[in-house]
């Protein structure tokens, strides 16, 4: 009878997660608050089956598990060294300004300050799923912006740590903050020595030897058994399982075996973390919720404004422009995945009082709800804020030049062009909507203004009349249509070079009348097989030939000569 009871809770939870998480993603709903939804609908709370939600929880927790142990894997020596001006600057500050203020309201509203510290601490976080889903979506990973943003994520997961491992200490009727803290980081400080110095004499070795034993099912038991050994020794030393998996992460991002590990926990990790979330749901109380509504909303929109101010006010302090400032603010406004966690093992310790910690559950996921709205909001306000400040550097007094060469967007492919340009002597102009990078070219002494190449106006000031060509290496599509188009109605008979991603959006760029169409991937793909074919002895003219001859093809007659 019990394993039958079991056997239909294990059903209705793939069920739910096979049917209403793809419905959700199609709306445009992030998958963390359909793994949400979905254990709503089989909770105590709603109508229809009702699963026991302490069966699963065990398995469960594994989930969190797997996500600290990835986000350790993440997290390089060499990544932290690049970026560590933003994540332990601005990510060290967000969490601590954000944290402070927040305890304060948290206080406010009648809780502890022990509680409240660590209730602040957990608003604080923004949510990495949601955001970088967002970036990649938008082209923005790679954005200054867009990397800022990452970084302070960064700090955030790491700041997920002492968190988890405080917990414990407030539930063992600590009354002295600061103690339980000092406490938390010997402990913290103790296993990192302990595990990395056992990783540095044993992990690796060991991995040499699985991965010549060339066993791929042996290779995914290791790791399994890594995540969990570890785990269970901080378990034992007192501390979380997730800080025993995040050190795990990191003993082995460093490793030649990081992306073969990824990739074999990313099963595990999904599914498990996802069964999490389902968890989390079947204890939401939705008709509680619902009574409370417009005092969440409220509460919502407090919490997410006063983390866009304090991010405002730290980018303006650490000398990051306003422009890229409104859009992390804006990106980074929301409470993230980890609240969950963390207010779900408060409320499982009696940290937190059962209408609390619902009512931060309801205000975490109506924020990541909030999330597309406002980082649409950002984008704006920060475009025009951007417009206002590249007044001063559109360009004035060049429309005499002529023989010069447009470059529509001085991102790396700009600048790789404008080098080449300068060397053979050829005049250029660049237009760019990055007035940050604009600034720093003009300081340059190059010939970079802002603008909008899309509009006419910008072209005929740029000297569209006397180019004898035109390059447009923007990467959002829509953007780049709209500046073909315009410099085929302006000048329609100036050669336009046009960057596409892939064979559709080089169709649609021929279609609008584009000279040449150069495919980002064509041309990985041209420089590998040209590799292939030295290391295969083909002679060196040879391999030009083949090359070139494939371009005109493609590009056009006498474009690639």
């Amino acid at each position: 009878m019990a394993e039958a009871e079991i056997l239909f809770d294990v059903l209705f939870l793939l069920l739910a997660a096979v049917v209403v998480v793809p419905v959700l993603q199609r709306l445009g709903i992030p998958s963390v608050l359909g793994y949400l939804a979905a254990g709503v609908v089989l909770g105590p709370y709603t109508p229809g089956p009702v699963i026991d939600a302490e069966t699963t929880r065990p398995l469960a927790e594994f989930g969190v598990v797997f996500l600290l142990f990835a986000i350790g894997l993440e997290l390089p020596l060499s990544r932290l060294r690049t970026m560590r001006r933003y994540i332990f600057g601005l990510g060290l500050l967000q969490v601590l300004a954000s944290g402070a203020l927040l305890a304060g309201l948290a206080a406010w509203w009648g809780l502890v300050p022990a509680v409240a510290l660590m209730v602040g601490a957990t608003l604080a976080l923004s949510s990495t799923a949601t955001v970088l889903a967002l970036l990649v979506e938008r082209n923005e990973a790679v954005t200054h912006h867009g990397r800022v943003a990452v970084a302070v994520l960064i700090f955030q997961d790491l700041a997920v740590i002492p968190i988890l491992a405080l917990l414990p200490l407030l539930a063992g009727k600590t009354h002295d903050i600061l103690p339980a803290l000092g406490l938390a980081g010997l402990k913290a400080a103790g296993a990192v020595v302990v595990i990395f110095a056992l990783g540095r004499l044993v992990l690796r070795p060991v991995y040499a030897f699985m991965a010549a034993s060339r066993s791929p099912e042996v290779f995914t038991a290791a790791t399994l058994l890594l995540v969990v050994a570890v785990s269970w020794g901080t378990a034992e030393a007192g501390m979380s399982m997730a800080l025993g998996a995040f050190l795990a992460g990191l003993m082995l991002a460093d490793s030649p075996y990081r992306h073969q590990v990824e990739a074999d926990i990313e099963p595990f990790r999904g599914l498990l973390l996802g069964l999490f979330f389902m968890t989390v749901g079947m204890s939401i109380n939705l008709p509680f919720v619902a009574a409370r509504g417009g005092e969440l909303l409220g509460l919502t929109v407090l919490v997410m404004a006063s983390k866009v101010a304090v991010i405002l006010i730290l980018c303006r302090l650490l000398g990051i422009g306003m422009v890229q400032g409104v859009q992390v603010g804006f990106l980074l406004a929301q409470t993230g995945e980890f609240a969950f966690v963390i207010l779900d093992r408060a409320m499982g310790l009696k940290l937190l009082p059962a209408s609390v910690g619902q009512s931060l559950m309801a205000m975490t996921a109506l924020s990541m709800v909030l999330t597309p709205v406002l980082a649409k909001l950002g984008r704006i306000l920060s475009r025009r804020r951007q417009r206002r400040e590249g007044e001063a550097l559109e360009p004035t007094g060049i429309e005499h030049l002529s023989q010069h060469v447009i470059i529509a967007g001085y991102g790396r492919m700009g600048r790789a062009i404008a080098r080449l340009l300068t060397r053979h002597h050829i005049d250029f102009i660049a237009l760019d909507e990055n007035a940050e990078r604009v600034t720093q070219a003009r300081k340059d002494g190059l010939p970079v203004y802002f603008g909008d190449a899309s509009l006419p106006g910008v072209l005929r000031s740029a000297g569209i009349d006397g180019a004898r060509a035109v390059v447009v290496t923007v990467g959002a599509h829509r953007q780049t249509e709209r500046t073909v188009a315009t410099v085929r109605r302006v000048a329609p008979g100036v050669p336009v070079v046009v960057r596409a991603t892939d064979r559709i959006h080089e169709a649609q760029m021929h279609k609008l009348g584009a000279t040449a169409v150069i495919p980002e991937t064509v041309e990985a793909s041209l420089q590998m097989a040209a590799v292939v074919l030295r290391s295969a002895g083909i002679k060196e003219d040879e391999v030009e030939a083949s090359l070139n001859a494939y371009r005109s093809s493609r590009y056009g007659k006498g474009k690639a000569e």
